[in-house]
């Protein structure tokens, strides 16, 4: 149902889940853990599916909290749970105990920060295209406004499409080169004329490790090729799907 870290698992104070998308009551394309409040599953089974994973970490249904996510560079500050309306934001920090960060992806990635000396943590949604305007910085730069220390953060990305499995067209690469100057080397030729495979994990791991993070760590989970785990958007826009599931990624404070 749900995979850890070690880097994470084994600090005090500190729970978390990278959950696949096994374990849940969804049918269907959503099979079966589907987290996504914005998808056309049924939100009675959406909302089961989160309560599941609420209880795993121990909080509940309530404090299982997440953001509208719009790809922008953008971190919130989480100090109780929202009321009717989420934020639009793609990160999320907090010292407050009991209170879970919950980040919605299906092959973007999803990167879980700690820095459990300070007590404060940080979730965040990181596409291409909130690492180039900076969400990932934003999100540290939260924290340590809450009195966290980039040296003693670890962040660890989840399951994200690999380079192998994420070909893109030329004005991609043509966009990025413009916004990212610099990053050809996230880049390496596709099988089509013209096409070239993005190194999303990479570009990631980059761009935290040149903003000084203490630790970073890349699970290295395929979103796309490992379809009994993970849910993919672009597998299903290869097949033409009307809709597709939502991975859940989570990390909370204990009391």
């Amino acid at each position: 149902m749900f995979i850890q870290a070690p880097a994470l698992a084994s600090l005090p104070r500190i729970r978390h889940a990278f959950f696949t998308r096994e374990g849940g009551v969804s049918e269907g394309i959503y099979a079966s853990l589907n987290g996504g409040i914005g998808s056309s599953d049924e939100p009675a089974r959406v909302k089961e599916n989160r309560r599941r994973m609420a209880q795993t970490l121990a909080v509940p249904p309530e404090a299982l909290i997440s953001v509208h996510q719009v790809h922008s560079p953008d971190a919130v500050l989480v100090e109780a749970p929202w009321g009717s309306e989420r934020p639009k934001a793609d990160a999320m920090v907090t010292a407050e105990p009991g209170l879970a960060l919950a980040i919605t992806t299906a092959d973007c990635g999803p990167v879980l920060f700690a820095d459990a000396q300070g007590g404060v943590i940080g979730a965040a949604h990181s596409g291409w295209r909130g690492a180039v305007t900076g969400v990932l910085e934003s999100t540290l730069q939260a924290m340590e406004r809450l009195g966290a220390e980039r040296r003693r953060i670890v962040a660890v990305l989840g399951p994200t499409i690999s380079q192998a499995a994420y070909e893109v067209g030329p004005e991609f690469v043509q966009r990025f080169a413009e916004e990212a100057p610099g990053h050809d080397g996230y880049f390496r030729p596709g099988e089509k004329a013209g096409h070239a495979m993005f190194d999303l994990p990479g570009f990631i791991g980059a761009r935290l490790k040149a903003a000084g993070i203490g630790t970073f760590v890349d699970l290295r989970l395929c979103t796309y090729s490992d379809e009994a785990r993970f849910f993919s958007y672009r597998r299903t826009t290869h097949r033409r799907e009307p809709d597709y599931g939502r991975l859940i990624s989570a990390i909370a404070l204990t009391p």
